[in-house]
């Protein structure tokens, strides 16, 4: 069915906004899927902090445009899907490439994370990193390694006078019954 300039304006804003919202974007290729996978892919989507949505090529390279991003004619060419990752990028994209894990009809074209693009081979190499609560807790422990490194160096001699003590007192009780 064809769309009036307005229903397309209204569209473009909307995916402009999208756009402005996600810290990475997946675009896919989806010819000859099912509904039922796609609805699969969309809740994976959902439950990783983000959306997936099918557009039209031409609105969506002006969304691209209009964020700021320079995009390829491949990379709109056929059918495409977007995904938009709100929260969690490597998540999303781990997410994302579980959900069609399977599907030959599901093909990633590429992608940006910020402003940069991104081939299809860097898309699958950032959902190979770890999610963002995993990164977090390695980089607070490594943040927190040195201070319980010192605590535990300036604990050292007490501990060790401490077993010293011990030790002679231990020693001389037997002596004293």
């Amino acid at each position: 069915m064809a769309k009036n300039k307005q229903e397309k304006d209204a569209m473009l804003a909307e995916y402009v906004g999208w756009l402005a919202k996600s810290q990475a974007v997946v675009l896919v290729e989806y010819s000859g899927l099912k509904m039922k996978d796609l609805d699969t892919i969309r809740a994976k989507a959902r439950e990783a902090g983000g959306e997936f949505h099918i557009v039209k090529n031409t609105l969506a390279k002006l969304a691209l445009q209009k964020a700021g991003l320079n995009v390829s004619d491949e990379m709109t060419a056929n059918s495409t899907a977007i995904g938009f990752a709100y929260t969690d990028a490597a998540g999303f994209a781990k997410a994302l490439t579980e959900a069609t894990k399977g599907m030959e009809a599901v093909k990633i074209k590429g992608g940006f994370l910020g402003t940069e693009m991104l081939k299809p081979a860097q898309v699958k190499s950032l959902a190979s990193l770890p999610p963002l609560p995993v990164m977090r807790a390695t980089l607070l422990g490594v943040l927190q390694a040195p201070a319980s490194k010192l605590v535990r160096t300036l604990a050292e001699p007490g501990r060790s006078l401490a077993s010293v003590v011990k030790a002679y007192s231990d020693k001389a009780a037997p002596a004293a019954a």
